[in-house]
């Protein structure tokens, strides 16, 4: 008899997040699901841990049936705490992430919170998913989208994720009869050019607040935000070596064996 696989379910929009509850609904038909969550929306976190203050573990009856804890930490924190405490120790036969509400692609997949807690399990050699929609709203419709996470889990589960442990997935806000499908895709030269605003508060001290417009720099049209701009589904494999290989070269006039003092 084959083993009924462990879902490790978590987000950084929170436990009380309509996305999150849309995919522990998918994921429990897959196997045994335990949902690790933060207390509180903790999005932009990316791979931010506590270490300053201790973590408070909750069990909570969130959704019936369903093994599910709320963590006082971050998105990461909510993971390690699930292999170490809830776990003991024990390896997930899978981890998502999501259902975020807002973008991941392109270059803020380095903030999210969402991407960051699947990408702490694949770094225990967790096969793992972030999923996002770019839809910013507690209103967002997952809907048209349950039959492709549904897809991608199952050929997850079935076959691997091959050379990768980690897929970014992001679904464009378009209705379901509008969405062409999946595409495999690169990251996108794109990102936030920000700007800080500045106000006066009643007290007359100075604050700002943080502000800015999404702006693509890539042409190209094998990346997430062609994709997502174009009706698909974006599928991005993400990986951990952060070297720049074709920087390497250019840099070896700094290889020194000896340095004169």
């Amino acid at each position: 008899m084959k083993k009924e696989p462990v879902i490790l379910i978590t987000n950084d929009d929170g436990i009380m997040a309509p996305g999150l509850a849309v995919l522990v609904e998918i994921m429990k038909d897959f196997g045994k699901v335990i949902v690790v969550a933060p207390d509180s929306p903790q999005s932009a976190q990316g791979h931010a841990l506590t270490i300053s203050a201790p973590l408070r573990l909750n069990k909570v009856e969130r959704f019936e049936g369903i093994e599910s804890y709320e963590c006082s930490g971050t998105p990461v924190d909510c993971v390690k705490i699930a292999k170490s405490v809830i776990l003991k120790g024990r390896k997930a036969d899978l981890c998502v992430s999501g259902i975020n509400h807002g973008s991941n692609a392109a270059l803020n997949v380095i903030y999210s919170g969402t991407v960051s807690a699947a990408m702490e399990a694949s770094l225990e050699e967790i096969n793992s998913i972030g999923f996002s929609l770019c839809d910013f709203s507690m209103q967002a419709d997952f809907e048209p989208f349950r039959p492709y996470i549904r897809e991608i889990v199952t050929h997850v589960l079935d076959k691997g994720m091959g050379n990768t442990r980690l897929l970014n997935v992001n679904f464009p806000r378009i209705p379901s009869e509008d969405i062409k499908g999946l595409r495999i895709c690169r990251q996108a030269n794109a990102k936030w050019v920000e700007e800080f605003v500045e106000g006066k508060d009643p007290h007359g001290g100075t604050y700002y607040w943080l502000s800015g417009e999404f702006v693509n720099f890539d042409k190209g049209t094998d990346t997430d935000i062609w994709a997502l701009d174009n009706g698909y589904i974006s599928i991005v494999p993400v990986h951990h070596d952060l070297t720049n290989y074709q920087a390497m070269d250019s840099l070896q006039d700094l290889v020194i064996t000896e340095v004169e003092l």
